[in-house]
C-alpha cells in the first residue's frame, strides 16, 4: 500500500458490509492512521486487485502490525475492544501502541514479536473464494515468514473470514477463560455482536501440530545478519528491480548500489563461501560474479525469508536460540502443503 491507495482503502472499508459499522464514527481516524503506520518497520500493507479484461477492481487489503505488550494484553482483557477501530484512533491521536523501528529490531532479536493483524477486507463473497483466500494467505506468508513471532492475533473481519483463519489453523480465544481453544457455533446473525479474536502463540505451535498458521512460528536464526540496508536492496533485488531501478528509488547512486553488494557478497563469503562462488568453485566451471552469483544468493533468500528481517546483530549474538517449532512439524507441514 501507498499514500496514494489509503483513500480508495477508506472508501472500501466505509462500503464493507461488517467493518463500516464495526467503524462507525471512528472511521475518521483511518486515513490519518494509515499515512502514520505506512512506511516503518512495525507495518505491512498488501493491496490486493482483480483483472477483469482491461478493468482493474479494488478487492481490499491486507494490514499486520507489530504491537506493544499492553496493546496485545488489552485485545484479550476485558472490557473487550475491536482492534482496527483503536488501532486507528491510537495511531491518528499520537499514542500508537506500533513498535519503534528499534523495537522491532530488539524484540525480533530476543523475546519474539507479536503480530496483530489489523485488516483483511475483501468483501465476504469474495472470502469464500478459493484464489482470493489463497493469495491472502500466500501474501501473509511471504510478508512474515521468517521472523520471530511470539504470538498472532486477528479479529476476522467477516464470519467468512473467520471460516479461513479455523481452516488454517488458528484458534478461538475465550476471552471469558483467557485461553486459546475450540471455535463456539457462531453465525452470521451474531458474528458481529462481540470482538471475535482467533490467533495463536509460540508456545501452543509446538504442541498442536501442523497447520499453517502453526508453521509461521518456525524461526531458524539468520546466519549473515545483513544491515537494513542491505536488507532493503537484497529484498528489492528479490521483486526483480535491476540495479539501476534499485538506484533510482532508493535515491541513491548506481555506485552506492554497486558498493553494497561488494558488502554483501564478502559478508556472505566469510559463513557461506558456496553461495556466492569465485569464478572457478562451481564443479570446476568457470562463474562469473556477476547475474549467476547474485541469482544464486537470491535463490538461497527466497527459502530463508529470515536473513531479510530486521534484526540487532549485537543482541542476536547475547541471546541463545530459543526452542522453535520440531523439524518433524515442518516436514509434516511441507508434506500437506
Amino acid at each position: 500500500m501507498q499514500p496514494k491507495d489509503v483513500r480508495r482503502f477508506v472508501e472500501h472499508i466505509a462500503a464493507h458490509p461488517v467493518l463500516a459499522r464495526r467503524y462507525g464514527a471512528s472511521i475518521e481516524y483511518l486515513p490519518a492512521a494509515l499515512h502514520g503506520a505506512l512506511g516503518k518497520d512495525a507495518t505491512v500493507a498488501l493491496v490486493f486487485e482483480e483483472f477483469q479484461g482491461r478493468a482493474i477492481r479494488f478487492l481490499g487489503a491486507g494490514i499486520a502490525v507489530f504491537t506493544t505488550d499492553d496493546f496485545l494484553h488489552e485485545v484479550k482483557s476485558t472490557p473487550h475492544l475491536w482492534i482496527a477501530p483503536e488501532l486507528s484512533k491510537r495511531i491518528a491521536q499520537g499514542v500508537s501502541p506500533l513498535l519503534s523501528d528499534a523495537q522491532v529490531r530488539k524484540s525480533n532479536s530476543t523475546v519474539g514479536l507479536n503480530l496483530v493483524v489489523w485488516h483483511d477486507t475483501p468483501y465476504p463473497e469474495d472470502m469464500t473464494r478459493a484464489e482470493v483466500a489463497t493469495t491472502s494467505m500466500n501474501a501473509f506468508d511471504a510478508s512474515y515468514r521468517g521472523y520471530c513471532l511470539r504470538e498472532v492475533i486477528v479479529q476476522p473481519d467477516c464470519i467468512e473470514h473467520m471460516w479461513v483463519t479455523r481452516n488454517a489453523g488458528g484458534l478461538y480465544f475465550d476471552h471469558a477463560r483467557s485461553h486459546y481453544g475450540d471455535f463456539p457455533k457462531v453465525d452470521r446473525a451474531d458474528f458481529s455482536d462481540e470482538p471475535r479474536s482467533v490467533g495463536m502463540t509460540h508456545e501452543l505451535a509446538l504442541t498442536h501440530g501442523a497447520s499453517w498458521v502453526g508453521s509461521l512460528f518456525l524461526h531458524p536464526p539468520p546466519q549473515f545478519g545483513f544491515s537494513r540496508s542491505e536488507q532493503r536492496q537484497l529484498s528489492s533485488a528479490l521483486t526483480g528491480a535491476t540495479d539501476e531501478e534499485l538506484a533510482h528509488t532508493s535515491g541513491i547512486s548506481l555506485f552506492t548500489v554497486k558498493t553494497t553488494w561488494r558488502a554483501i557478497y564478502d559478508r556472505v563469503a566469510a559463513s557461506r563461501p558456496d553461495l556466492v562462488p569465485g569464478r572457478s568453485q562451481v564443479d570446476g566451471a568457470r562463474q562469473g560474479r556477476g547475474k549467476q552469483k547474485k541469482q544464486r544468493l537470491l535463490d538461497y533468500l527466497r527459502e530463508h525469508p529470515e536473513e531479510l528481517r530486521p534484526i540487532s546483530r549485537k543482541l542476536l549474538q547475547k541471546t541463545p536460540p530459543r526452542a522453535r517449532v520440531p523439524s518433524k512439524t515442518k516436514s509434516a507441514l511441507d508434506t500437506n502443503s
